[in-house]
């Protein structure tokens, strides 16, 4: 198990910027720079052997600060959207960003995909990682209180990527965190429409125009939503409009204290799969559906549907739909989340 730290650049306030490159000893790598505790790498063997990188990514950090839909990215404090960028605590309203049409998305106008986060290396006998942290103002964006967050990405020996994520605050407030990691495990070599994808998911939440949840729970079974038994992600995709960018409700019990399955992935060109365990109440799946070729790696430009996005979280617009998993955040209360990237050849 290694971990190394090199300079990804410099922004243009004068703010280094690093990479660290974990590896494991069954060939595995994976790459974070500190802009945005951003993946920019996993590299993950197929069945014969070849190490190549399994999501999107660019380049340079020039090209991480020219924009970008998240590849990779930490998101907070709030993950996908709040309607109209509104919400209220103990009757008190407070007004956020609207930066995806009328709504509010991932953390607004300057989330945490776009700050420098502090970095720590950390090793174990069967681990390498890095733990990043970030305060939060109070008033950054329009979220109230203090917030301290920490992020620690680790690589095991068992090809096992774990994302686990934590914070504090001085105010009661919101937190919803991910990671925005673009999938291809036919290392963007074609698009992801062929992969095999199960959700283990009854429930899915329907939407707007928008993208916001109407509030209601929607079975699955008999709809092109339904990934229970796997299903390639293209067999129905032309019957739902604008492609999948839905939340699906994980099939989880009460007794449930770990992180518990929520998908698995299988590219059958390559032969690499991926499950994604969670301790988070939903998954958001999406399927690259604005990606237009304007964006590239080298000489690989990124399609529509060129990957799918797996974010595990909470709810859309969860703090103005009371029904769903609160994410209030209390003074003297920690937000606890784990996800479990586990990679293995199918």
């Amino acid at each position: 198990m290694e971990i190394h730290k090199e300079s990804f650049g410099t922004t243009p306030e004068g703010v280094e910027v690093d990479r660290y490159t974990l590896v494991n000893n069954r060939g595995a790598r994976v790459a974070i720079i500190t802009y945005g505790a951003t993946i920019t790498s996993v590299e993950i063997p197929d069945r014969r052997g070849n190490v190549e990188n399994v999501v999107l990514s660019l380049e340079s950090l020039q090209d991480y600060l020219d924009g970008h839909p998240y590849f990779g990215s930490t998101i907070g404090r709030f993950a996908n959207r709040i309607a109209k960028g509104r919400f209220s605590i103990q009757s008190k309203e407070y007004c956020l960003a609207t930066n995806n049409g009328p709504n509010h998305l991932h953390g607004g106008t300057k989330g945490f995909d776009k700050v420098v986060w502090s970095a720590e290396s950390v090793e174990t006998a069967d681990a390498v990682g890095v733990v990043f942290s970030h305060h939060s103002p109070d008033g950054h964006e329009g979220y109230p209180g203090n917030l301290n967050v920490k992020a620690t990405y680790t690589l095991t020996s068992d090809n096992e990527l774990r994302m686990e994520y934590a914070a504090e605050t001085d105010r009661p407030t919101i937190v919803n965190l991910t990671n925005h990691a673009y999938w291809n495990l036919a290392a963007a070599s074609t698009d992801v429409l062929g992969h095999q994808l199960m959700l283990n998911a009854d429930l899915y939440l329907p939407i707007d125009s928008g993208l916001i949840p109407l509030g209601e729970l929607k079975a699955v079974r008999g709809t092109p939503m339904d990934f229970n038994a796997p299903q390639t992600l293209g067999s129905r995709i032309a019957e739902v409009e604008g492609g999948y960018d839905h939340c699906y409700v994980l099939n989880r019990s009460e007794q449930d204290e770990g992180p518990t399955l929520a998908a698995r992935v299988v590219d059958p060109q390559s032969g690499r799969a991926m499950e994604v365990y969670t301790t988070q109440p939903g998954i958001q799946l999406y399927s690259g559906n604005v990606l237009d070729g304007a964006l590239r790696r080298s000489e690989t430009a990124f399609q529509k549907h060129f990957a799918l996005c797996l974010e595990t979280q909470h709810f859309p617009d969860s703090p103005n739909q009371p029904e769903f998993p609160s994410t209030l955040l209390e003074p003297g209360e920690e937000y606890r989340h784990t996800t479990v990237h586990r990679f293995d050849i199918a």
